[in-house]
């Protein structure tokens, strides 16, 4: 007789999974962390596979359990769709969503603002990081959703277009006269980051990266000191930043585009994903640029 698995047993499980610590699950499963380790090795004895590689610093996933992951998530997601649906309550859950951290500045106040009025009863937990960072985290499923950044304005699942900007403490730097330019940049594996340098050799404009970061914070203060110019997307420019195009070859656009975990995303993450579809592409960011004046002749 084939064993029938248990749905606390598989909502634990997961969160194991994501947290990859016995002792933090337990904190968030309100279990002891013994209870919690027996309740794992029950699951792991009814499906007669390992699913955790256990060590020192905490548990990761065998083949097993990431494939059991997949499984509990839909079917938990499902079950938490039947129990709403059966008892006419509004949506409920939890959903986490990452973004950079620029896109979080310009546009998160406002799409949260919305969809949480809508549903009060979902949490929402946010991930701040590059889209580097991002998709690793969508693959592992640790976060259930991603605004990130793609080369391709125009790919299927684009929600927006930005485009790339140069930035300085003023319309018309001085250091645009030096032989070399100073430039503020994100990481190497960054899109600003490329673009910037491929922009910068396509018109054999000589330049070095005097500064890197993938801090949005450490770039735009770095490009206020006035020791380099950065390269932001233009809804993150802050008001007392000026977008430079004198002498300066011209940046591409870039898409913003919404990915998730799962191919049969929560309730929650549809909801979320639904909001963000409908406002995202007409939301005005929440800071302005300064725009150049006209350059000289």
């Amino acid at each position: 007789m084939q064993p029938l698995l248990d749905l606390a047993l598989l909502r634990n499980f997961t969160v194991v999974a994501h947290s990859g610590s016995i002792s933090l699950a337990s904190l968030q499963v309100g279990r002891t962390q013994s209870a919690l380790s027996m309740q794992m090795h029950r699951l792991e004895d009814a499906l007669g596979q390992a699913l955790l590689h256990r060590s020192g610093s905490g548990v990761r996933l065998t083949a097993a359990g990431e494939k059991l992951l997949a499984h509990a998530e839909s079917l938990l997601a499902r079950h938490d769709e039947i129990l709403a649906d059966m008892g006419g309550a509004g949506l409920k859950g939890s959903v986490s969503l990452g973004c950079p951290e620029d896109y979080s500045i310009a546009f998160l106040p406002d799409l949260l603002r919305g969809f949480c009025a809508q549903h009060p009863d979902v949490e929402l937990r946010m991930v701040c990081a590059p889209t580097s960072e991002l998709r690793p985290l969508l693959h592992r499923r640790q976060i259930d959703m991603a605004l990130v950044s793609v080369s391709d304005p125009e790919g299927s699942e684009v929600v927006r277009r930005e485009g790339f900007v140069w930035v300085a403490n003023e319309p018309e730097p001085a250091i645009l006269n030096q032989s070399s330019l100073p430039l503020a940049l994100s990481a190497p594996v960054t899109l600003d980051y490329r673009a910037a340098c491929d922009a910068m050799e396509a018109v054999n404009r000589r330049y070095r990266v005097a500064f890197a970061s993938n801090s949005l914070a450490g770039l735009i203060a770095i490009a206020r000191s006035g020791h380099a110019i950065s390269v932001l997307t233009r809804m993150a420019v802050p008001p007392d930043l000026h977008i430079v195009s004198l002498g300066l070859p011209e940046l591409p656009t870039i898409g913003i585009a919404l990915e998730f975990a799962e191919l049969r995303p929560s309730s929650a993450a549809k909801a979320l994903g639904g909001h963000i579809r409908a406002v995202l592409p007409a939301l005005r960011p929440q800071q302005a640029a300064t725009e150049p004046a006209s350059p000289r002749l």
